[in-house]
């Protein structure tokens, strides 16, 4: 999987709201706070916005903050707010796209077992875990693995 800017800003931002606890936060010290350049943070906001994950108020007193409780956000619900699925292939579900041939008949099989796998991890880690510095134990477990921390 490949993990675009905008996803990883989109984690952070919101994980800094997370450890905001509640009150607004300027989109400024948003993006100050982890060097997001504030024009690119703005349209991620907005995507969290229309996924109903922020909101946000105009004015003094106005700025960002969560939606629900961090416990009820997961990294999955970011990155689809921003990105879209999880997982496609040529912009389809897997479980939409079909390969004639018989060397090819499984690999189907294969995307939706890569797409189930990638939301075992996402779809269980929350924007509390990340901001209280913990991770589920079957997900920190995964970081063990010094294979885990080599690019290949």
């Amino acid at each position: 999987m490949r993990i675009t800017a905008k996803v990883d800003y989109a984690v952070r931002a919101a994980t800094e709201l997370a450890a905001a606890g509640g009150g607004p936060v300027k989109g400024e010290a948003l993006a100050t706070a982890q060097a997001i350049p504030q024009k690119f943070l703005e349209n991620i906001l907005g995507d969290l916005r229309s996924a109903r994950i922020v909101r946000s108020q105009r004015g003094a007193d106005g700025g960002y903050w969560l939606a629900k409780p961090a416990e009820e956000i997961s990294v999955a619900d970011i990155i689809r707010a921003v990105e879209g699925p999880l997982a496609s292939v040529r912009g389809e579900a897997p479980e939409d796209v079909s390969y004639s041939g018989t060397a090819a008949e499984t690999l189907q099989q294969v995307w939706i077992a890569v797409r189930a796998s990638l939301r075992a991890v996402v779809e269980h880690v929350t924007l509390a875990d990340i901001a209280a510095g913990r991770l589920p134990s079957d997900i920190e477990s995964l970081t063990r693995d010094p294979q885990a921390w080599t690019m290949r």
